[in-house]
């Protein structure tokens, strides 16, 4: 495997090169563009596809209009390599004053549910896109493609095959050899009209019959070699229900859904780039029938170290119950990304940040982490949570004095004012906060050395209490009076640590979720390997932790930096006021390996 490491927006080459971005490279170009929580309204980089539009734009082509579809299909949730073609293909619109549409291919009703389409409108509107009045259905168009298959039948272009699918399997041919013909491809147009018209009217079983485009078994294409665009599947519709026992393939319908919507430019991935022959020999056929022959255009999918994105290993993770559903906020599903705590905004940054190109490659999770961290830097709202309390004893605090100490919200955001945290006696820091034997560069709290707890007072370690088993129970400490922070006594004293904390008479407990990468491995399902060998068994820790007071009233899928410890998100499903949970989103700072515990 060939690997090149490129600057964020570099050019790629049209070819099979894998190409990684890592998050170091795309930290020396960090763009400081205000993307909005909807597409973003800053003039786009330029890639081919933008490149090809315009240039249609300046020959006339489409007179000006530019008009994309995002097509999923309901059979599970969306993930984050959906993201990116959510993003370019309603961006572009966007950005050409265009239209795009949502449209369902539910061809397949066996595997598909509303479940699936409710979850894929909500992921479309939570990315800030709206397809207004442009919602359709493949099924929308079941009588036309039915239509258009007797009129393929009529031109001597589709016939009815009476072989078993193995038989068709066997008879396509390989990469080297070419196909042979069906023994009942020369079948009459009355004989095949029949056939059809029969198997609309449910007079065969499953699998006795197919029609199949006749178009050439000796293509060097495998996908021209009379491919199947018609089956019989006894199975009820959630949208037709049971009108219909034959179902189009997705090759024959999604090509006239697009034509038949009038979309300009038909944006899919790179696996598509050998169905595209295909695409245009069908809309080629039916010139007569169509309002217009739109063009296809390939990009490269998106490829993320640590996760998985094919389909069916989502849904084998799910059903397999090796994580908590479809919103699990481990999964690379964007119910479960967002769940995570990612917003919407990040994900626009991520993908104008990883661009669009013609060359497979892979990014680094490090990019995604990043932008999150990015975003949340300039919106979330800072916050102290202690992940792993220690005890700290101030012996000379009078015993039942309290003050108030003040912290900023935004550190950077004046405007955005103080908040009160309450100070006592005793108060719970980090353990990571206290080495009992001290490293060289540690300045932190260690026996007989000070530090500055937060908004408050410099401290000094004199005593440390242990159970019968040698663990750290609770430190003792004196003050000095004179060093609360925001006095002159703190303009005088400099010290090099400085610590988070909370009053134990004040502070309360909260549930929080530690969630890490779900993968040890960056590429967990390539080269053969089975994925789930290299499942993180720590990708998901559930501690309760002491957080400030204001947190219990947090409102779900609220973001805050908890100080020194990363940015958390209280739950969007089981937070609720008063009884909060917090998913840790992402640590500060890409800490990947080097973290233990929390």
């Amino acid at each position: 495997m060939v690997i090149i490491r490129f600057l964020q927006h570099q050019r790629q080459p049209d070819s099979k090169t894998i190409v990684v971005i890592d998050e170091g490279q795309h930290l020396k170009d960090k763009s400081k563009k205000n993307f909005p929580t909807h597409a973003s309204t800053e003039p786009a980089v330029s890639n081919f596809i933008r490149s090809i539009i315009n240039e249609d734009n300046r020959t006339g082509k489409w007179q000006g209009r530019v008009e994309t579809r995002f097509p999923p299909e309901p059979n599970g949730y969306l993930h984050i390599g959906h993201a990116k073609s959510i993003c370019l293909n309603f961006g572009i619109a966007q950005e050409y004053n265009g239209i795009c549409h949502l449209r369902f291919d539910d061809t397949n009703p066996a595997k598909e549910a509303q479940e699936y389409v409710d979850a894929i409108c909500d992921n479309v509107l939570w990315l800030g896109f709206d397809w207004g009045k442009h919602l359709y259905y493949s099924s929308d168009y079941f009588e036309q493609l039915y239509s258009f298959a007797e009129y393929l039948i009529n031109q001597g272009k589709a016939y009815v095959d009476s072989q078993l699918a193995d038989e068709i399997r066997e008879q396509r041919g390989t990469l080297t050899n070419p196909g042979q013909n069906s023994p009942y491809r020369e079948r009459s147009t009355a004989e095949n009209l029949d056939l059809f018209r029969r198997m609309k009217a449910g007079e065969f079983a499953e699998g006795t019959h197919v029609l199949r485009a006749k178009i050439d078994m000796e293509s060097p294409n495998i996908n021209m070699r009379d491919p199947v665009i018609y089956r019989i599947r006894y199975v009820h519709h959630q949208r037709t229900g049971d009108k219909w026992c034959i179902y189009p393939m997705y090759d024959y319908t999604h090509c006239i859904s697009d034509a038949l919507e009038n979309i300009t430019h038909s944006l899919c991935t790179l696996e598509f780039e050998d169905h595209r022959p295909l695409y245009d020999w069908v809309l080629d056929q039916l010139q007569q029938k169509i309002p217009c022959h739109p063009q296809q255009i390939e990009f490269a999918r998106l490829n993320l170290t640590f996760t998985v994105m094919s389909k069916r290993k989502l849904i084998e993770l799910v059903e397999c119950k090796l994580v908590d559903g479809w919103d699990d906020p481990r999964l690379s599903t964007l119910a479960g990304v967002r769940r995570r705590g990612y917003t919407a905004r990040s994900i626009h940054m991520f993908t104008e940040r990883i661009g669009v190109s013609k060359a497979d490659s892979w990014i680094d999770m490090g990019v995604l982490e990043d932008c999150l961290r990015e975003d949340l830097n300039e919106s979330a709202p800072r916050r102290i949570a202690i992940l792993k309390p220690l005890k700290l004893i101030i012996d000379n605090y009078p015993e039942e004095q309290e003050e108030d100490c003040f912290a900023p919200n935004h550190p950077q955001k004046p405007e955005w004012g103080k908040r009160t945290v309450p100070f006592s006696k005793i108060v719970y820091v980090e353990q990571d906060d206290f080495m009992e034997q001290p490293v060289k560069g540690y300045f932190r709290l260690a026996p007989g050395e000070e530090v500055r707890l937060r908004y408050a007072y410099i401290v000094k370690c004199i005593q440390v209490d242990k159970n019968a088993q040698g663990e750290i129970e609770a430190i003792h400490c004196t003050y000095d009076p004179d060093t609360k922070s925001g006095t002159d006594g703190s303009a005088k004293r400099k010290i090099k640590g400085n610590i988070h904390w909370l009053s134990a008479k004040h502070a309360k407990k909260a549930e929080v979720r530690l969630y890490d990468r779900l993968f040890t491995d960056p590429y967990p399902d390539i080269g053969g390997k089975d994925y789930k060998t290299s499942l993180n068994p720590d990708s998901k820790k559930i501690i309760y932790a002491y957080v400030e007071p204001i947190l219990f009233n947090a409102d779900p899928e609220q973001c805050f930096q908890f100080e020194r410890n990363g940015y958390f998100i209280a739950d969007r499903i089981d937070s609720k006021s008063g009884k909060p949970v917090f998913n840790r989103a992402v640590t500060l700072r890409d800490s990947w390996g080097k973290i233990a515990g929390a």
